[in-house]
């Protein structure tokens, strides 16, 4: 018999099995990557090492609290945290694992249920997985007395580390349109400004723990999370150690039963993505729908004019371009941040609310620079005075409109939090005419110092623009704090004499001074911008 012959008696050859083919592409896909360069390699080195060091503290921590009556509640805590954690990394890191797109394989024949068997075993893969894994069981032995909670613990671990990779993965399916897209990528930005307010939480959670019965204030929380899944696996185990099987049962089924729901959320999520058009097939018709709907709101109130026209396009630059999303939102979140903390802290001044009007006041800095390389077309319609100082009125004003509410919010929620009431109308007015001198400065600066921001990458200043930058910002807030000195002696000398009946005049004579002196620093920078509108086109393109 031949060779084909017998190939052909034999019948047709196995296909290789797609949850190995799936895994050997995980590890291709990590193994190139490592290879594009010396740099990507060792900084995936180096966090696997940091990561493995994080874990292996953790873990031998939680060991040294076996037996510590409040470890359960921290065990839970640890484990929320944790599933909080994997369900927010694919919005805010959608580029770090080119497997977390399933629209790579819209065109290949492969079916939803083996398919996620196929992505579920390959995403246990990596770092993460192998982390998690540690933490989860470093809980469950801090936790874990004797055989019942054992085996009980066995279980929970497996659970919860399936939850956490499904959670991700599920997450990731349902939005993958949007993390691949413009939005998506204004979000992955973001995420340092996340994690920067998370830090701070850490910071404030480590100090109350820090105290002598730190972890017995976790208990009310722990006995709430600990009904949630996966949390509930972890519960289980305390509850198993201290013979109560209903609850460990209970605990461990909640999980079992949310494992179930996200796989089959993920299953429908799958299905509907490689069966559905994208954004790319629709008609032209709701492209033209959605430019109409452009005119409504804030568009139909502003005037047809330049200042109206300057006004929308500056808050549509804040809202769109990546980078000044970014600048927009970590002022917002610091100025509020830091009046929280403080009060959280219980040694917080209502003065502290001056950082909402400073943060929001420095985006004023570097007008032009923000346009990039667009400023050419703005800088087109500047002839005279008259249209450089109507292009920084209405630049201002766009400031102002979101400026002015967000810091009246944020004195009155100071206030409320960490008082006195009496001082309201006093920081109010001062909030204000910190905000006004910003303006006046941050005009002139725009245009006295403009440098470059770079489209791509994070860097904010383009390379050799540093030392511009930095004298652009800080002799700006000097320069603020100078110009505000006139009403900082007036506050100082009413207390000072004790006249604090009449300290209320500081919120008038606030609005007065900071309209003013904004008003004053945009006609002295407008003749600048106009004599300088070469240097200023020149600085602003190097990136």
């Amino acid at each position: 018999m031949s060779t084909e012959s017998a190939a052909v008696a034999a019948g047709p050859a196995a296909a290789p099995s797609l949850t190995a083919v799936f895994v050997r592409l995980k590890l291709t896909l990590l193994r190139n990557g490592l290879r594009q360069s010396t740099g990507r390699t060792l900084a995936y080195v180096s966090s696997v090492i940091v990561g493995l060091l994080f874990a292996s503290g953790v873990v031998v921590g939680l060991i040294a609290l076996r037996g510590n009556p409040h470890v359960g509640a921290l065990v839970v805590l640890l484990t929320g945290i944790l599933t909080l954690g994997w369900a927010a990394m694919p919005l805010f890191f959608p580029a770090s694992d080119e497997t977390l797109d399933p629209t790579r394989l819209v065109m290949l024949p492969l079916r939803p249920r083996p398919l996620i068997v196929s992505l579920l075993v390959a995403s246990l893969v990596g770092i993460g997985p192998v982390v998690t894994l540690a933490l989860v069981t470093g809980s469950v032995i801090a936790v874990a007395d004797g055989a019942a909670a054992a085996a009980v613990g066995v279980v929970a671990v497996v659970l919860v580390v399936l939850v956490c990779v499904s959670l991700a993965r599920a997450v990731a399916t349902a939005s993958v349109r949007l993390l691949t897209s413009r939005r998506g990528r204004d979000l992955a930005v973001l995420s340092g400004l996340f994690i920067a307010i998370g830090a701070q939480g850490v910071n404030i959670a480590a100090q109350k723990l820090g105290r002598p019965d730190g972890l017995s204030v976790l208990e009310p929380l722990g006995n709430v999370l600990r009904w949630v899944p996966p949390v509930s696996a972890v519960g289980a185990v305390d509850d198993a150690g201290h013979g109560e099987y209903g609850r460990a049962l209970a605990g461990l089924g909640l999980t079992v039963l949310a494992l179930v729901l996200l796989l089959w959320w993920w299953q429908r999520t799958l299905t509907t993505l490689m069966t559905s058009p994208d954004s790319s097939t629709l008609q032209a018709v709701e492209k033209d729908s959605a430019r109409r709907s452009g005119e409504r709101g804030l568009a139909r109130l502003l005037s047809r004019g330049r200042t109206g026209t300057v006004i929308l396009r500056s808050l549509r630059y804040g809202w769109r371009d990546p980078k000044s999303k970014m600048s927009w939102a970590t002022a917002l979140a610091a100025g509020l941040l830091v009046p929280v903390i403080s009060a959280v802290q219980g040694n917080g001044s209502i003065y502290t609310a001056f950082s909402a009007a400073t943060l929001l006041g420095l985006q004023m800095y570097n007008q032009f620079g923000q346009d990039t390389s667009a400023f050419w077309m703005v800088a087109s319609t500047i002839a005279t005075p008259r249209d450089a100082y109507q292009e920084l009125r209405a630049r201002a004003l766009a400031l102002a409109l979101v400026a002015v509410p967000y810091v009246t919010l944020v004195v009155i929620g100071s206030a409320a939090l960490i008082g006195p009431w009496s001082a309201f109308l006093e920081v109010y007015g001062l909030s204000l005419a910190v905000l006004g001198a910003l303006l006046a400065t941050g005009a002139l600066s725009s245009a006295l110092f403009p440098y470059s921001i770079p489209s791509e990458g994070n860097k904010n200043v383009a390379p050799g623009q540093g030392a511009i930058a930095w004298f652009s910002l800080f002799g700006g807030v000097v320069a603020g704090a100078v110009l505000c000195a006139p009403l900082l002696g007036l506050t100082i000398w009413l207390h000072v004499a004790g006249l604090h009946h009449l300290l209320w005049v500081l919120l008038p004579a606030g609005v007065v001074y900071g309209v003013g002196i904004a008003v004053l620093g945009l006609r002295l920078a407008a003749p600048r911008v106009v004599g300088r509108l070469p240097e200023i086109l020149g600085a602003v393109s190097k990136g």
